[in-house]
């Protein structure tokens, strides 16, 4: 009967070795598993957070600004070239617009961008803005801007001349929300004619060989309800850049 006994026992530890090695081949490979799970994971993050940074390159160089600027007939701009920078004053001008019957305070700096407020300020008085359309709005996370001041409605129009060079572009490539600035051609910094943006949370916008964008100033109330009635919304297709969901129209621009 021992001989029998230690057969039986001899079986027993094989199974239980065949056991074993078994949980380890199940373990390696689950371990095998979550590593490769983890480093898909990181290849799909970075792939996202590229494809994030391509879309503000191509946006920005892809060109919000005047391609072909050209004559507006709301504009009484038979005029050649921009207003003069003294128009500016070299001070600080307030005022308000409205965009969907929305209320929103703004603040320029004439000190900071002569010529872009100069340029701002009288085509603001002229009342060429009344009536526009805020004609792109992109919705990417960290790369908030609405659009606007195009008389085509396409991004292709503008007071019938262009302006440069830059002024007042930000340390960093950084625009925090509220900034309103003087859209451009990429690559062109002397391409700014009508077309401005007013960014809606903080966004990096990179710099080209040109360099960043020309900051006006900033909105001073009326953000939150712009974000509320018009961002929220999203964009026609569905995109995260494209013409808004709902007609966005600028009332009026008065500034003092």
């Amino acid at each position: 009967m021992a001989p029998r006994n230690q057969d039986r026992e001899a079986r027993a530890a094989r199974q239980r070795l065949r056991d074993y090695q078994a949980r380890q081949t199940m373990h390696a490979s689950k371990i095998a598993r979550r590593r490769r799970d983890n480093i898909l994971a990181v290849i799909v993050a970075l792939l996202v957070i590229a494809a994030a940074v391509v879309v503000q390159v191509f946006y920005f160089s892809g060109g919000p600004g005047t391609p072909t600027p050209s004559p507006s007939p709301s504009s009484t701009a038979e005029a050649a070239s921009a207003p003069d920078p003294s128009v500016a004053e070299g001070r600080t001008w307030t005022g308000d617009m409205t965009i969907n019957d929305i209320p929103v305070g703004i603040s320029l700096d004439g000190a900071a961008a002569p010529q872009g407020v100069a340029n701002f300020v009288t085509l603001a008085q002229e009342g060429f803005y009344n009536g526009l359309t805020c004609h792109r709005l992109t919705t990417s996370p960290g790369f908030g801007v609405l659009q606007c001041g195009d008389p085509n409605g396409d991004g292709s129009g503008g007071p019938g001349y262009s302006f440069g060079p830059i002024e007042n572009a930000p340390e960093g490539d950084v625009y925090p929300a509220g900034t309103i600035a003087m859209a451009r051609q990429g690559e062109n910094g002397s391409s700014m004619g009508s077309q401005f943006f007013i960014v809606y949370e903080d966004t990096t916008i990179p710099s080209d060989s040109a360099g960043g964008y020309t900051v006006l100033g900033t909105v001073t109330s009326g953000l939150d309800e712009l974000k509320a009635g018009v961002v929220a919304a999203g964009t026609a297709d569905g995109s995260a850049d494209g013409a808004p969901a709902i007609p966005v129209t600028i009332g009026s621009i008065a500034v003092q």
